[in-house]
């Protein structure tokens, strides 16, 4: 079990190398690549953005948190807990998640689509509509 634990920590942190490194991922990514899912999908963003210690950290103590919470729900489950209760856990990791996305998503316009926008690069405009109909779906 350990050596799983250990090639997907391999694995995240390849892939952390090529979104900090776009000229790498440009040489991966020739218009389709490999997903983690391993299924072929178009090419993913490879930008990056670099956060504040406050906000890195904001961001993954909410994630932290979450985990937590998902955790506990399987507990529930393999503890054969009544299916109302885990409902309600279900809820809150929903309100959470959503919670997190307005954080990043406020953090996103503010920081990013300002920046580009300031820059004249009008086509994060276009992807802010795109994702903000994804977030609404």
């Amino acid at each position: 079990m350990k050596e799983n634990k250990s090639k997907k920590k391999t694995k995240s942190k390849e892939k952390i190398v090529s979104e900090n490194n776009p000229e790498a991922a440009a040489e991966e990514c020739s218009g389709e690549k490999e997903c983690c899912e391993n299924e072929t999908k178009k090419c993913c963003s490879h930008k990056t953005k670099e956060r504040s210690e406050e906000e890195y950290k904001c961001l993954i103590n909410r994630l932290n948190r979450i985990e937590g919470q998902i955790r506990g729900i399987k507990g529930m489950v393999e503890s054969n807990a009544y299916c109302t209760d885990i409902l309600i856990q279900v809820s809150a990791v929903n309100s959470a998640l959503n919670s997190f996305n307005k954080e990043l998503l406020a953090s996103h316009i503010r920081t990013c689509v300002a920046d580009d926008i300031r820059t004249g690069n009008d086509e994060t405009i276009d992807e802010l509509v795109t994702i903000l109909q994804k977030l609404m779906k």
